[in-house]
């Protein structure tokens, strides 16, 4: 029985002292955002179309089977929009 008691008291300092440490490791965070953040840049590209339906839709499949996302629509004087893009 005090054997067991013993076992007992022991896995838990082991257990306390098991947390403590990773307790330790999260009061810096600053350090552990910096090992996971990346650095993201992004491309943008405005294509001017006529406002002929056929080809902005041959347009737009075209960047967005490069990679490219539609993100803006300027239509700025109303006869040729620009389609903005970002990847």
């Amino acid at each position: 029985m005090v054997a067991k008691r013993t076992l007992i008291r022991a896995l838990t300092v082991i257990g306390i002292i098991l947390l403590l440490l990773q307790a330790g490791q999260w009061a810096r965070p600053a350090a552990l955002i910096g090992q996971i953040q990346e650095t993201k840049t992004f491309q943008y590209q405005v294509v001017e179309v006529t406002t002929e339906i056929g080809a902005m839709q041959r347009t737009l499949n075209e960047y967005g089977a490069a990679g490219w996302e539609l993100v803006a629509v300027g239509l700025g004087d109303l006869t040729s929009p620009r389609l903005i893009f970002k990847r």
